[in-house]
């Protein structure tokens, strides 16, 4: 049961805060700390710049096939055991990195650092959806995005002074301390049996296949416009300083408008989440997805400072649009009965749009051009956008469910909302 189920008023989203929100703070701080070291790290060992930058996708790649692993686990161990399991992991893994001699073992241990991120982030989606009502949710998990946003930031700033001060281990040791505060707060803070309820079945992969067969509707169409929207995401941090390079901007005045972008972006997220909660999900989704693709759509016209500037102020504000849709659109649509399940399909498919954004990006630019790439990608976000208007049904109003037929299981087909 949740510890505050939807429906009673006696919620507030102040007491997410020692649960999620300084959790969530704390590990993105030692996210963002190491982030920026692991290439460095890996040419310390020895790595060239290429197998460097391999290094780092790898962290990305460990969190898309740990995905299903771990929507299994938060059915069977529970939101909070995973939570606590995931911060764990990172911390141990940041650990054994820093002391890593080997390229290979570096590169394993970054692909566990990726399914620990997943583990976390799956069971803390899972954990606010059970015990957020409806009407607040969006509020909830955009306060999630922004605290991960402001320890990406700070994260960084602590990850580079140590290793500057003391070596580009010392970050990796940061991001272990950041770990364990996570894990030892949510230990403290989530008690008794809120969230998902810790299941005894015997067959989770028997579970996770029926959740995908019974729901594939909605993974095929309500997942569209997310994978759409991943991939616009990794474009603007792709397009953003390569087409600055390519009109002649120096790393200054393309950094500064990155930042700017940034801060566009991070400033927002708050108004975004009242907005789902009042006028629906839609509202804030599909205006997030046009947004960023006029953005990318005009940025191969701009040849000068303040045109490239705007188009970064453009994409920054649809991306901030977009700060928490993708968690509040899985929480709204997972079936209760399946919900750890539900959720690691619906990470799995937004990551792979994340996996995907630069392989789309990098297959164009090998034929044509950057900018010509710039439009297809803003070409897939339309087409997202589109998808979205006409055939994603509005969650605000219910948990509603795309029809799967009549072999769904009981409860999980749900008629649109009225």
């Amino acid at each position: 049961m949740s510890a505050a189920p939807a429906g009673q008023g006696a919620f507030r989203l102040t007491s997410l805060t020692a649960s999620v929100y300084l959790p969530t703070f704390f590990f993105a701080i030692g996210q963002g700390a190491v982030l920026p070291i692991i290439p460095l790290f890996a040419k310390e060992l020895g790595a060239p710049v290429a197998i460097a930058s391999l290094i780092v996708a790898m962290r990305g790649l460990g969190t898309m096939l740990f995905d299903l692993p771990s929507g299994m686990l938060v059915s069977r161990i529970g939101d909070k055991g995973a939570m606590v399991a995931g911060t764990a992991l990172v911390a141990i893994v940041a650990v054994g990195a820093s002391l890593s001699g080997s390229v290979v073992v570096l590169a394993g241990l970054i692909l566990l650092m990726g399914g620990g991120w997943s583990f976390w982030q799956l069971a803390r989606l899972a954990y606010v959806s059970e015990v957020t009502p409806l009407e607040q949710r969006g509020r909830a998990l955009s306060l999630v995005g922004g605290a991960n946003r402001a320890g990406t930031f700070v994260g960084p700033i602590i990850g580079g002074f140590l290793g500057h001060q003391f070596g580009l281990e010392a970050a990796f040791y940061a991001q272990a301390v950041a770990g364990l505060c996570a894990s030892g707060l949510m230990f403290i803070a989530i008690r008794g049996a809120g969230g998902t309820p810790v299941l005894s079945g015997h067959n989770a992969t028997a579970r996770m296949v029926s959740t995908i067969a019974n729901h594939r509707r909605v993974f095929a169409v309500a997942g569209a416009p997310v994978i759409a929207l991943q991939i616009l995401r990794q474009g603007r941090e792709v397009f953003l300083p390569l087409w600055g390079d390519s009109i002649g901007l120096d790393v200054a005045r393309i950094g500064l408008a990155y930042s700017a972008s940034s801060l566009v972006d991070a400033g927002i997220f708050y108004p975004v989440g009242f907005v789902m909660d009042r006028w629906g999900r839609k509202r804030v989704g599909v205006p997030s997805l046009l947004t960023m693709s006029l953005g990318l759509a005009i940025l191969p016209l701009t040849s000068g400072v303040s045109g490239f500037v705007l188009v970064a102020l453009l994409t920054g504000f649809g991306n901030g649009l977009g700060s928490g849709i993708i968690m509040t659109l899985g929480a709204d649509f997972a079936p209760p009965d399946r919900r750890g399940e539900f959720l690691g399909v619906w990470r799995f498919i937004a990551d792979a749009g994340s996996a995907g954004g630069p392989m789309v990006i990098s297959s164009v630019v090998a034929v044509a051009s950057l900018g010509a790439a710039a439009a297809v990608t803003a070409g897939i976000g339309l087409a997202g956008a589109a998808v979205f208007a006409l055939f994603v049904p509005e969650t605000l109003r219910g948990r509603p469910t795309i029809v799967a037929g009549p072999e769904a299981e009981a409860g999980a087909t749900i008629s649109r909302p009225r």
